[in-house]
């Protein structure tokens, strides 16, 4: 994929969690703040747990840095892969998200 293809699949990934993050607050009543500066989104949960999600243009990737550990995503033509093995992009933000909240949160991106 060339730099523009991923800049506009790794803005709409953010674009879309941080949407998906105001539903959750509205329908769950969950307690999320989320704030974003360019390709970086940050969202804390209850205060206390924060979890980061950003794109790093150079190497191709999505990165998460989570109270879990640190993961890197890169897109094989379908799905966002774990480069050390793991869920996928959407199931690894699921499982990290819902600890965070103590409610099962699925995340589609």
């Amino acid at each position: 994929m060339n730099e523009t293809e991923f800049l506009a699949r790794s803005q709409a990934i953010l674009d879309s969690l941080e949407s998906q993050s105001d539903d959750w607050v509205s329908i769950y009543g969950l307690d999320i703040e989320a704030s974003r500066s360019v390709n970086v989104l940050t969202l804390v949960f209850n205060d206390a747990i924060s979890v980061v999600v950003n794109s790093q243009t150079p190497s191709q990737e999505m990165r998460v840095v989570a109270p879990s550990g640190n993961f890197h995503y890169r897109f094989d033509d379908r799905s966002w892969n774990n480069t050390r093995g793991g869920p996928e992009l959407s199931e690894a933000l699921s499982q990290i998200f819902s600890e965070a909240t103590g409610q099962a949160i699925r995340v589609m991106v």
